[in-house]
């Protein structure tokens, strides 16, 4: 039987969680070799981690900091069930997880390679926005079947859940992209930054603004300890021209009222 695929999440910028740095870099895997994923606590991710089997290979990403991507290349090992969640001082304690009935499982995992190059997120998303048939210049190697593979990653789909199914075909085209490089990192980083909208609260916005602004946030990439759906983007909704003439016709009352009757003016505002 073939080996699965799949995408691992971790933070490679410091976090302190109760008092324990949960950073996780490349570096730092490359340094340990082999270590338990740990941590893990949204149900989708662990269902996922359960379905893996030993041998299985693993894209390693670096996620929840100024540029997340993937970074390097790893496999699993064993497959133990938890037992961070049942220790009160870790930072993923779950007092409602069972020795006896474990709730939350973890895998081994072990450090292959390093990706020859970085390949940035924005990059992935970039490739997703494009029609099959215009492949990126810098990435023109993959084909148009490439683009399609990577339009289907849960990567650019789902964002941020830290444990993903990818496919074998998608598998080989993010190593053919590790290996060959073609694209400049700042570029892609500064294009990225050029098209990120507002932040929240300064303009009025539509939907389709809101929905850029929450991409940019998924852009971000949440780790481990955030893994579920991002948050609601709040909309503020435009102001219409019949609410406008309402409302000035209002603010024209006050401003009368308030020169015939400066004391009810004066508690008014109060």
């Amino acid at each position: 039987m073939s080996p699965g695929h799949w995408l691992m999440k971790a933070e490679p910028d410091s976090r302190v969680v109760k008092g324990k740095d949960v950073k996780f870099s490349v570096d730092d895997f490359e340094n340990v070799k082999t270590t338990p994923w740990e941590g893990v606590r949204n149900a989708e991710a662990r269902n996922l981690m359960k379905e893996m089997k030993e041998g299985d290979q693993v894209l390693f990403y670096h996620s929840n900091c100024k540029v997340p991507g993937i970074a390097a290349f790893a496999e699993t090992r064993e497959l133990p069930p938890t037992d961070t969640a049942w220790d009160p001082s870790h930072p993923y304690y779950d007092q409602k997880t069972d020795k006896e009935k474990p709730k939350w499982y973890m895998v081994d995992v072990t450090f292959v390679s390093r990706a020859a190059h970085f390949i940035p997120l924005a990059l992935l998303r970039k490739i997703s926005l494009v029609s099959e048939d215009d492949v990126p210049e810098e990435v023109a190697y993959i084909g148009e079947e490439g683009v399609k593979s990577i339009k289907q990653m849960a990567l650019v789909t789902r964002g941020r859940l830290s444990v993903q199914r990818v496919d074998e075909k998608t598998w080989d085209v993010i190593q053919q992209m590790a290996d060959k490089g073609g694209w400049d990192a700042d570029t892609v980083t500064r294009s990225k930054a050029k098209a990120r909208p507002a932040p929240a609260g300064k303009n009025r916005k539509t939907k389709s603004t809101a929905r850029r602004s929450r991409q940019a946030r998924e852009d971000e990439d949440e780790g481990d300890g955030a893994e579920d759906a991002p948050d609601e983007q709040q909309i503020e909704k435009p102001t219409t021209k019949s609410q406008g003439r309402k409302r000035k016709a209002e603010e024209d009352h006050d401003e009368a009222a308030a020169k015939s009757n400066p004391r009810r003016s004066t508690r008014a505002r109060k």
